[in-house]
């Protein structure tokens, strides 16, 4: 069976996170394409076809798991750094947007993660990065993530990244948390995910929250995300587009003449 490369790491920053990993001689990161912040001198870079875990699989198993990747909204390639050289070596990776990064131990978490798309950051080699499709048809159209989520099979580390605050919660057997549908960062295997509908047609129509809830039940544990990256670009839009309020001025479009804004 093999193992996952057992590394080391520290996660830097606060609303922008970094996580510099340590590798010894021969040990080896992978992580998704565009997440590479920087690295000593000695780490070796190489740019992978399919999910970088480092399993034995012909030319037919590579187009299946880098077509894998591709459905999940990733890259068809992954990048590997290596240590090739003598001593302890860093190499470190950025977030893609305000959150926090999360480190997942899969040996601790029954060796299957499995979280929204676009989550996945980088990992020990050997971390598996595949698709998990949803069981329940309402589940996938209307659970915020459609069909199919990333999960994370392995014994080693693996870290996601989760826009805002980050909430982890560990659900006891029957207990039950709804939450926003687009809020869900990730789950363990043991824990049934499902979508209810809100109640009340004041509050589907006026509620402002979208007309579904994510109902997810124990055991297991769940990761929580205060700020869904749909939500920041949703609002980043609309100022954009939209006719700018000034909040609090008395000025109103007076302010915006006068910091340059002539809308």
């Amino acid at each position: 069976m093999l193992r996952n490369h057992e590394i080391d790491y520290r996660i830097h920053g606060e609303e922008m996170q970094i996580v510099e990993i340590e590798l010894d001689p021969q040990e080896s990161a992978v992580a998704e394409s565009g997440s590479f912040m920087m690295m000593d001198a000695d780490i070796r870079m190489e740019t992978l076809f399919g999910d970088g875990s480092g399993r034995q699989q012909g030319i037919f198993g590579k187009l299946m798991s880098a077509g894998k990747r591709l459905i999940t909204g990733e890259s068809l390639f992954i990048t590997a750094f290596t240590n090739v050289g003598h001593g302890k070596k860093r190499v470190s990776f950025a977030a893609p947007y305000p959150g926090k990064i999360i480190p997942m131990d899969l040996s601790l978490l029954g060796g299957k993660v499995i979280c929204q798309k676009d989550a996945f950051l980088c990992a020990a080699r050997g971390v598996n990065v595949g698709i998990e499709f949803q069981r329940r048809l309402g589940t996938g159209i209307f659970g915020g993530e459609g069909f199919i989520m990333q999960k994370l099979e392995g014994d080693g580390l693996a870290f996601v990244h989760a826009g805002g605050l980050v909430v982890e919660k560990e659900l006891q057997p029957g207990e039950i948390l709804k939450v926003d549908t687009g809020c869900v960062v990730a789950y363990t295997q043991q824990v049934d995910f499902d979508v209810e509908f809100v109640r009340g047609i004041r509050n589907m129509v006026f509620g402002g929250e979208g007309l579904f809830f994510a109902v997810l039940r124990g055991p297991g544990k769940v990761w929580l995300q205060s700020l869904p990256i749909s939500r920041l670009a949703s609002r980043v839009l609309a100022y954009g587009t939209g006719a700018r309020k000034e909040e609090g001025s008395i000025l109103g479009g007076l302010g915006n003449l006068l910091d340059g804004d002539g809308r």
